[in-house]
């Protein structure tokens, strides 16, 4: 336990230079005045948050982080995040909870796979530390040792009312040593007490530290430190210019100080272009679930290139992600949380150092949304798998059955989704998402089913496959994932009925192979049916709606699951549901009839 205050340590370390001090405190007056500036004049009504972490951020950027100012993007430097966005920081993490999670991908990154000397720092607001994902990264950076990992909070009594804890930096530093940090408590104002902090932190080993910082919001500002009244309110011009007349004058020279330069010691590595080492080794006829396929794969592509990592959510035995484990067990993280695990494959992922996958059940990604759609607009390449998706998990609860994850990253910007059919397909997109900058989705399935690919086929992310044609097709038909094989056994049966169909694999949902639909539904009459284990909101079916609505004469009809899934027997729920073989054979029926 860490139970020391910055006044207790002072007296053992020698003074820093007066000079230097001064230079600190000058430079925090500046980054005050920038920000009072800036925001006041775009109108922004939070103009005292950031004088509150002024001398915070004086302190860690002009005396304790060591880093290239001409190169932030140098793997070698030290880490910051907060929850804004700026040209030095890698992530945004939106709205308040997000950055820590973060800031334990970069450290995990650091001290387990670079193995270098770099460290990582992460700003955190009293209000945000309300958030239960900031707690789950407390856990997550104490269980695996992050010493390269130091959390500041800044207690600043912020927001429109006071906070549950208030001004109480003695229960933050409870709280954060029951989470087994190294904790040290600071007068956040105080530049030397800040900088004797941090050089204390730099000595700790085994464990993160956590830096409780009291502040005042507004600090430096008469008459408007630490008053309510002035959180998000415009403050008037008169006063601005008075405020920042008073700073300027107590700003005693013009002296500045240059960051330390970082240890050269991150090694080099290579993530791109990455190929199988041998094609598929899967038979036409071979029963196996996508889910399983997708493990394999996964330990298939580790083989490939050591920078593959990937993260589960204590799910590792019906995700199959525990065949990677397995084989690459340095290379594989248990998150236990969803929030927290996409948190942490963004922070792996940033700076290009690590091809990050993670795993869970696709109904659960639901929890993570916020996370994931701030990685998108950060543009991190991380690939995401869902599995147990839709009805056909059967007897599983309906808590667990995604029915809505298409939806959900169908409007996540510049993520591309794979819903692969089979084994093979699987396979292959598991290495294309490896290749893929930006974010990836990749659906797989609980049931077996057959491999309809031979190991020699070739798959493109935006092209589907047409799996089964004829000339005398009258109808076409679009699945993905089971709702395909469901097509083929529709296709076999109304063939002995003298009726032929073409059915098409979409591989990708988005991008979605519009001149592929587009061209077969002309080809057969103009008829589309879409089959899909998934809701009708947000799917399969309106995607392909989307991609032929500028094509005249080109029909859709969807067959979705509807309403409210219950569990049932294998083999039961498509049916059950509308998107069996059987239906679609009586679908194909009805339109050719009408």
């Amino acid at each position: 336990m860490a139970e020391q205050e910055a006044g207790g340590t002072m007296a053992e370390e020698a003074k820093m230079g007066e000079d230097i001090l001064q230079v600190l405190q000058d430079m925090a007056n500046r980054l005050r005045l920038h920000a009072i500036r800036t925001l006041c004049a775009s109108g922004f009504r939070h103009p005292t948050l950031c004088s509150s972490a002024s001398e915070i951020m004086s302190v860690l950027l002009f005396y304790i982080m060591r880093y290239k100012l001409t190169d932030p993007e140098n793997p070698n430097n030290d880490r910051f995040v907060l929850s804004k966005r700026l040209s030095f920081v890698n992530v945004a993490t939106g709205w308040l909870g997000q950055g820590l999670g973060i800031t334990c991908g970069m450290a995990y990154t650091g001290r387990y796979f670079d193995k270098a000397s770099y460290r990582v720092f992460c700003l955190i607001g009293d209000g945000e530390s309300s958030e239960g994902s900031v707690w789950e990264a407390m856990a997550f950076a104490s269980h695996y040792s992050l010493d390269n990992l130091v959390a500041i909070f800044d207690v600043n009594h912020c927001h429109s009312s006071t906070q549950p804890l208030e001004h109480r930096v003695d229960l933050f530093q409870k709280r954060c040593e029951a989470f087994g940090w190294s904790t040290f408590v600071v007068d956040g104002r105080d530049v030397e007490a800040l900088c004797h902090v941090f050089q204390q932190a730099a000595q700790v080993k085994s464990k993160p530290t956590a830096v409780v910082a009291k502040t005042f919001r507004g600090h430096g500002m008469p008459h408007v430190e630490d008053a309510e009244h002035w959180h998000e309110r415009p403050m008037p011009k008169e006063r601005v210019e008075a405020i920042i007349k008073l700073i300027e004058s107590q700003i005693q020279t013009k002296k500045k100080l240059n960051p330390k330069p970082p240890v050269e010691d991150s090694p080099q590595i290579n993530i791109t272009d990455i190929e199988m080492t041998s094609p598929p080794a899967y038979n036409v006829g071979d029963m196996i679930a996508t889910r399983k396929a997708c493990g394999l794969a996964l330990a298939k592509l580790g083989r490939a290139n050591d920078r593959v990592v990937v993260l589960d959510g204590d799910s590792k035995n019906s995700t199959f992600s525990d065949i990677f484990k397995k084989e690459h067990p340095e290379h594989f993280i248990e998150c236990s949380s969803e929030q927290n695990m996409v948190s942490v494959a963004l922070g792996c992922a940033t700076r290009g150092r690590m091809v990050t996958f993670l795993c869970t059940f696709a109904a659960f990604l639901a929890r993570a949304f916020d996370q994931i759609r701030m990685g998108a607009i950060s543009r991190t390449s991380i690939n995401l798998i869902g599995s147990h998706c839709g009805a056909s998990i059967g007897e599983d609860s309906p808590s667990q059955m995604a029915l809505e994850d298409l939806a959900m990253f169908r409007t996540v910007p510049n993520c591309t989704i794979f819903c692969p059919s089979d084994a093979i397909s699987t396979e292959h997109a598991v290495f294309l998402a490896a290749n893929t900058k930006g974010m990836c989705y990749i659906r797989i399935s609980r049931p077996e089913t057959a491999v309809i690919y031979t190991p020699d086929e070739i798959f493109e992310i935006g092209r589907a496959k047409v799996v089964r044609n004829n000339v005398n097709d009258r109808l076409t038909v679009v699945g993905a994932g089971v709702t395909l094989h469901e097509a083929l056994a529709a296709a076999d049966d109304l063939s002995k009925q003298d009726i032929s169909i073409r059915v098409i694999d979409l591989f990708t949902v988005k991008p979605l192979d519009a001149a592929t639909i587009n061209s077969n539904a002309k080809a057969t009459g103009g008829q589309i049916i879409t089959v899909e284990d998934h809701s009708s909101e947000g799917g399969i079916g309106e995607a392909v709606c989307a991609a032929v609505s500028m094509v005249p004469d080109i029909l859709v009809h969807q067959l979705a699951v509807p309403g409210a899934p219950r569990s049932e027997k294998p083999n039961e729920p498509l049916s059950m549901f509308g998107i069996s073989a059987r239906q679609i054979t009586v679908a194909v029926k009805c339109i050719l009839m009408n």
